[in-house]
């Protein structure tokens, strides 16, 4: 099992990672974060806990009378991508993994891989 920074050492170890977060699902707050020059963690937390939200309740309107889980969602910028891979954990509650990944450097595929491998290992 992962502690929260092994698991944050071992997400920005993904080739091409930049940043990386652990976000408490329930109170928007990140509980971890590789601490990126000129980043409001707080902000960032808050703000892509109501992304997931909003994206959320958007696929729930849409798919009336089906149970909607997001596993993970995938933003692409013009300057990277950004992964969230979302976590039902037992001792913190619901807790959204955040990684940005560089936009030439990163392989999405592997990136998403080794996130899903990474969360398995937190969740142990």
């Amino acid at each position: 099992m992962l502690g929260l920074d092994s698991c944050l050492a071992e997400v920005m170890a993904i080739p091409g990672a930049l940043d990386a977060m652990l976000v408490d699902q329930t109170s928007g707050l990140a509980v971890a974060t590789s601490n990126p020059p000129g980043v409001d963690a707080e902000g960032s937390a808050a703000a892509l806990t109501e992304a997931l939200r909003a994206t959320t309740d958007g696929l729930t309107r849409s798919c009336p009378g089906e149970a909607v889980r997001i596993d993970d969602m995938l933003v692409t910028t013009d300057r990277g991508h950004h992964l969230l891979r979302l976590l039902d954990t037992a001792f913190e509650g619901p807790l959204v993994v955040y990684v940005r990944l560089d936009l030439e450097r990163s392989n999405l595929a592997l990136a998403r891989y080794r996130l899903q491998a990474i969360s398995s290992q937190l969740l142990a």
